[in-house]
């Protein structure tokens, strides 16, 4: 496996990195303050928010043994200020609880495969480059692409490509797919990008970019379970706010923002139907929106920073406590 190293992790600059860290340090200035970074990567968002405020000790997520190592060398000279974690952020109920004593000031989320995985050639996350097709965010465990393409059914595969890609080929990418692994097994990277290029017609591949994209994105996140992992994640992440605490979340592809969108909407809105005379207390809402809709990379952002092209960010600020009818079991 081709390993980044930790002076390549000192150089990435993660996406919007400064917007983040000033929409969460009003709530991190006070002694004790913790932050979850639920994507901990290669380390950015946590190095600068270490470095800017003082108070704060973070603790980093990240399913990808790599990513970890890289991070902790990064961050060492933070010491106990920095905690590492092996789990995916759906656990962060469990790892407040665990290291936090349950709540927490900040969490940042950072969805999406990371530039450490997208730079790892022998991952299999890119449509370029040649490299066993693998595609797992953690390679201890679980199926990788090659594995999904290779034991589900035609249906299975069309149902993942339309739900997870929103790939309008779906049905003749799948059909393809079928066809070539009865011949030989597609386990690398550029045999599913040549099937894919042969089966999407002539005339869309003209616009939208390499015709792959939306296959190897589905393919992804059905790997990593990503929409799943994230829609247990957002309730869970916003109960482990204390009162005041503020959340921060990065998406790069409408499936995840529909998801942050809609969880943080719940918080925001009153839950008494419309027809009581009063608003109970406990029916308030529970969050407060930090900024207005989704908010975009800048062009200053997009010229030093060509990943942030699809990024979509969205912040809250907690008020009160999550009702008991509010939460998720």
């Amino acid at each position: 496996m081709t390993e980044p190293s930790s002076a390549a992790a000192a150089l990435h600059t993660p996406v919007l990195l400064q917007r983040c860290v000033d929409l969460l340090a009003p709530a991190l200035s006070e002694p004790g303050s913790v932050l979850i970074d639920g994507t901990l990567g290669m380390g950015g968002h946590t190095e600068a928010v270490l470095t800017q405020c003082p108070q704060v000790r973070v603790i980093g997520i990240d399913r990808d043994p790599a990513a970890l190592e890289l991070a902790g060398e990064r961050l060492e000279r933070f010491g106990d200020r920095f905690t590492p974690v092996h789990a995916t952020y759906d656990e962060i109920d469990d790892v407040a609880a665990r290291y936090a004593g349950g709540k927490v000031q900040g969490v940042l989320l950072d969805l999406g495969v990371s530039s450490l995985q997208l730079d790892d050639v022998d991952r299999g996350f890119s449509y370029m480059r040649e490299a066993p097709l693998d595609m797992r965010m953690d390679t201890t465990t679980g199926e990788t692409a090659a594995d999904l393409i290779a034991e589900l059914p035609e249906s299975e595969l069309r149902r993942i490509l339309y739900a997870y890609g929103e790939e309008k080929f779906a049905p003749r990418i799948s059909g393809a797919l079928v066809r070539a692994r009865a011949i030989e097994p597609v386990v690398t990277s550029t045999a599913l990008a040549d099937i894919v290029r042969k089966a999407v017609p002539m005339a869309a591949q003209k616009t939208g970019g390499h015709p792959a994209k939306r296959t190897f994105q589905a393919l992804r996140i059905a790997v990593n379970r990503e929409l799943e992992v994230l829609e247990d994640t957002m309730p869970r992440a916003v109960d482990v706010l204390a009162v005041d605490g503020r959340i921060v979340v990065e998406s790069y592809q409408s499936l995840e923002d529909r998801i942050v969108k809609r969880e943080l909407a719940r918080g925001v809105a009153s839950s008494a139907p419309r027809d009581w005379p009063i608003e109970p207390e406990t029916h308030r809402p529970y969050l407060e929106l930090l900024v207005r809709g989704a908010e975009k990379a800048d062009e200053a952002e997009l010229t030093h920073n060509s990943r942030s092209a699809s990024v979509r960010l969205r912040a809250a600020r907690k008020v009160r406590p999550v009702p008991d009818h509010m939460r998720k079991p």
